[in-house]
């Protein structure tokens, strides 16, 4: 009989992905939180399964840019099209930037082939 473990295996490998706004020129710190924001908010809409099978296979992060509003919609829609959970963080307007500018997205935890469709083409941050 297979541990709860063995059953992910590398097919079966999950992630998540945070896309940020390279436009917006944050400073690290707001670029930090404004991730966490995504990471959290995303986690929240993933499926309990998923959940578990990401928490148990180290909770793969991987952060990513993007250079205008327009494309991280674009990625957006498309997460969304494809069924993977996703969150657009918005600001709150309090120190660096505009209330309710969009700054991240988060995209998981889900299947990483499955989020790659999404994100596969873009660059680290």
């Amino acid at each position: 009989m297979l541990t709860k473990l063995a059953k992910f295996t590398a097919k079966e490998e999950y992630k998540q992905c945070i896309v940020m706004r390279g436009d917006l020129k944050l400073s690290k710190g707001k670029l930090a939180a404004q991730a966490a924001h995504a990471a959290v908010s995303s986690y929240e809409r993933a499926p309990r399964r998923a959940r578990r099978a990401w928490l148990r296979s180290g909770q793969k992060k991987v952060v990513l840019r993007v250079s205008t509003l327009g494309e991280l919609l674009e990625l957006k829609r498309l997460a969304e099209t494809l069924g993977l959970p996703c969150a657009l963080v918005q600001d709150a307007g309090l120190t660096e930037v505009p209330k309710g500018t969009v700054t991240a997205l988060g995209i998981g935890p889900a299947k990483a082939e499955k989020i790659d469709k999404v994100t596969g083409n873009l660059s680290l941050l």
